[in-house]
C-alpha cells in the first residue's frame, strides 16, 4: 500500500499546488491513497466546506485537521456528513465529526487517525492522545493492521514521545502543525514510520505560507491584523509511505516538488472560497 501524505495546505496558493501537481504525482508514483492536512486551507486558518469538497474532487482521499478544524462555521455543520474529513479524535466525544476512519484501498483497508497534542494550544483542552490512541488501536485492529496517525502537535518532545509510544502499534505517525519539512523521516525498531514535520504546501518564501510583512508587523505592533497567504515560490511537500499487509512500514520518504506553473487570474479558480 503506497500512501502520499501532503503537508498542510495553506491558502489558495496551497490549493493551486495540489491542483497542478497531484494528478501527475499520483500517476508517476503509483499512489494508492492520498491524505492531506487541511487545517489551514481557507484563508490560512481553518477549512471551509467549499474548499473541502474541491480538494476531494482534486484527488485527496482524506483531509485531517487540528486546532483550527472548527474555525469555519460551515465546517461545523458539514463535517458530520462526510467521512473523508477527520477532526482530532481527542475532542469531546459529542463533537461534530469523527476522529478516525477506515477506508478501502484496493483489496485492503487503511485506518487514518487524527490526534491533537496537548502542548501549546491555549484555546483547547483535550483528552490525553496517548491513552486514547491505545484504545482506538485495539478497536481498529479488529478490522485492519494498517493504521496511519496524523499527530497535530507543537513540540518535538511531545511528538517523539508519541512516536515511541506508538512504535509497533501503528504503521506510521506523521507530525503536522509546524509547517516545516523535517529531516528525520525514519522507521523505528518495531516497524512504525515517523516524521516530526511533513511540511506545508503553498508558498515556501513565507511565514508558514502567510505574507511575511503582515506577520512581522503583528509582532512589531502587537495589533491584531488579518493574515493572508502569499504566492511566492510554490511547493508541494509531504511524505511517501509504503506499508505491507501486516501493517509494518516498508519505507518513508520526504518529498518536495516545486510548482512550475505560474498562477494567474484564470487558473487561480482553484481557489473555491
Amino acid at each position: 500500500m503506497r500512501i502520499l501524505y501532503i503537508g498542510e495546505i495553506v491558502g489558495k496558493a496551497g490549493v493551486f499546488c495540489v491542483k497542478t501537481l497531484l494528478p501527475t504525482l499520483r500517476k508517476e508514483r503509483q499512489i494508492d491513497f492520498v491524505i492531506a492536512n487541511g487545517d489551514n486551507v481557507t484563508g490560512g486558518y481553518g477549512l471551509g466546506k467549499n474548499h473541502s469538497i474541491y480538494l476531494k474532487k482534486l484527488g485527496i482521499d482524506v483531509l485531517t485537521g487540528g486546532e483550527c478544524i472548527y474555525y469555519k462555521k460551515d465546517m461545523v455543520e458539514h463535517i458530520g456528513n462526510v467521512p473523508y474529513i477527520l477532526r482530532p479524535a481527542n475532542y469531546p466525544p459529542g463533537n461534530p465529526g469523527r476522529g478516525y476512519g477506515i477506508y478501502s484501498v484496493g483489496g485492503s483497508k487503511l485506518a487514518v487517525v487524527n490526534l491533537l497534542g496537548q502542548s501549546g494550544f491555549n484555546r483547547v483542552h483535550l483528552s490525553n492522545p496517548y491513552s486514547l490512541l491505545s484504545q482506538l488501536v485495539g478497536r481498529i485492529r479488529e478490522t485492519t493492521p494498517c493504521i496511519l496517525v496524523d499527530f497535530h502537535a507543537t513540540t518535538t518532545a511531545e511528538k517523539y514521545s508519541l512516536f515511541f509510544h506508538a512504535d509497533g502499534m501503528v504503521s506510521a505517525v506523521v507530525g503536522s502543525h509546524m509547517k516545516v519539512l523535517t529531516a528525520d523521516a525514519r522507521i523505528l525498531s518495531k516497524g512504525t514510520a515517523v516524521i516530526c514535520g511533513a511540511g506545508r504546501t503553498g508558498s515556501i518564501q513565507s511565514v508558514g505560507g502567510l505574507d511575511p510583512e503582515i506577520e512581522i508587523r503583528k509582532f512589531l505592533t502587537q495589533i491584531p491584523e488579518r493574515s493572508k497567504d502569499t504566492w511566492d515560490t510554490l511547493e508541494l511537500q509531504g511524505v511517501m509511505i509504503e506499508i505491507d499487509d501486516t501493517g509494518k512500514a516498508r519505507s518513508i520518504e520526504a518529498i518536495r516538488i516545486p510548482c512550475q506553473e505560474v498562477p494567474n487570474e484564470r487558473n487561480r479558480d482553484s481557489d473555491q472560497d
